[in-house]
């Protein structure tokens, strides 16, 4: 028996795009025994993979979870994050390791010198790279997401317009440069003739009822309502998804849903794009700004203070694509 180790602390959809990773390990015989370490926040995103044979789940120190990973004897180690952390887990254990190439140097040149070295290469591919030692070819399934039984959400209890066709609208985002303005989401919605469901946590939840206030009964407000899981299931189920560069745009490249991925201050050449999503998915973008990408991540406001990179979006595109 082969035991491998995976490590992905966070987040969203940075884990869902490691799936295909721990897939392809699996099958790669009766043999193999394949582990996952990640943040305790993140468990609901893998537990119900059938690939993964246990999960180690980080909630307080890494002393504490070295203590347990070292009963488990791991013939390899894969560093999928690559950090601090991982490596003091790798440390901890002594054994053969693999780590993935982060291109921190590329990505520093074109955010801060607009010059780019990236490879035209999608993370997945990147991440497979990594373990090319064990893995002869890639499937090309894509990623996985698995819904349990008991977060599947049931439609017929939404309202009656909701019942039979809605696209699944994404507003949130981690950071403020990579979401939509309010006042941009509303026009948009106003100009779609299908119902929407809004999608986020907690924190969306008041900017969604105000873009509810001002389109009308079209929208339905899902936002803080449902966990992960379920608003997976409601993407599921939904005509097309239309999101930020988010964790939902990888779940719903999971779910093979069509996408309308619409990008600020990050830009898909850092190879978070939808991956073997939907055919008809499309990329929505400002091209040919002189300031973006501005960050790898993200910032709480425009540091131009124009914000050109979602205030110019396209709006009848996104539109168009609906239809």
């Amino acid at each position: 028996m082969i035991k491998f180790l995976i490590i992905r602390f966070s987040s969203i959809g940075d884990i869902v795009l490691t799936t295909p990773i721990i897939r392809n390990l699996k099958l790669q015989g009766e043999c193999t025994e394949i582990h996952y370490l990640t943040k305790k926040q993140y468990a609901g995103i893998l537990e119900n993979n059938p690939y993964i044979d246990k999960l180690h789940l980080l909630d307080n120190s890494i002393s504490e979870i070295n203590y347990e990973l070292r009963k488990e004897h791991f013939h390899y180690v894969i560093d999928l994050h690559r950090n601090l952390r991982t490596k003091r887990v790798k440390l901890g254990l002594r054994t053969i390791s693999f780590e993935f190439n982060k291109l921190n140097w590329e990505k520093w040149l074109i955010v801060n010198l607009k010059i780019n070295k990236l490879p035209d290469v999608h993370i997945v591919d990147r991440y497979l790279e990594t373990v090319k030692f064990f893995i002869e070819e890639n499937d090309n399934k894509g990623l996985d997401y698995f819904i349990p039984e008991k977060d599947e959400v049931n439609i017929s209890d939404f309202p009656e317009k909701f019942k039979t066709e809605y696209i699944a609208f994404a507003i949130g985002a981690q950071h403020f440069t990579k979401k939509l303005p309010k006042e941009k989401i509303i026009s948009i919605c106003k100009k779609i003739d299908k119902p929407i469901i809004l999608l986020g946590d907690k924190n969306d939840f008041e900017i969604a009822e105000e873009i509810k206030n001002n389109v009308g009964e079209n929208i339905l407000n899902a936002c803080g309502k449902y966990n992960l899981n379920q608003s997976a299931s409601i993407v599921k189920q939904s005509k097309l998804l239309i999101t930020h560069d988010t964790g939902l745009m990888h779940i719903a490249a999971a779910l093979k849903k069509k996408i309308i991925s619409v990008w600020g201050n990050t830009i898909p050449e850092f190879g978070m794009y939808p991956y073997l999503a939907d055919e008809d998915s499309e990329i929505v973008q400002v091209k040919g700004l002189k300031c973006r990408p501005c960050s790898k991540i993200g910032f709480k406001k425009c540091p131009k203070k124009h914000f050109k990179c979602m205030n110019d979006i396209d709006e009848e595109r996104i539109v168009e694509l609906c239809k």
